[in-house]
């Protein structure tokens, strides 16, 4: 079945981004997407979801510095694709509401 088939079972489509969360090639980025995936994924809008796959399309080191900039609210010229900054902004606070003291 084509990821981006229609028809996909919503609980069959979570469980593959939630692998492919888990499994990035950075483990900071597995940490982060990961645990947003288990934590957050199953509320998300259809919208969101498609906009989630398309941020995991992306390169790890890009994304890493994507999402910690937003945690750390430093300012950047670069903070990512504007399509991908609502769902961005949403991994942002999770990871910095997440992230052991």
């Amino acid at each position: 079945m084509d990821k981006n088939d229609a028809t996909e079972p919503r609980d069959i489509r979570l469980r593959r981004l939630t692998m492919r969360s888990w499994r990035r090639g950075m483990k900071e980025m597995d940490l982060i997407l990961g645990r947003f995936a288990d934590e957050c994924l199953a509320d998300l809008s259809e919208a969101e979801l498609a906009s989630y796959e398309l941020l995991l399309s992306e390169n790890d080191q890009d994304l890493y510095l994507w999402v910690t900039r937003r945690v750390t609210g430093t300012d950047s010229a670069d903070r990512g694709p504007q399509e991908l900054s609502a769902i961005l902004d949403r991994i942002a606070t999770h990871a910095g509401q997440s992230s052991p003291a």
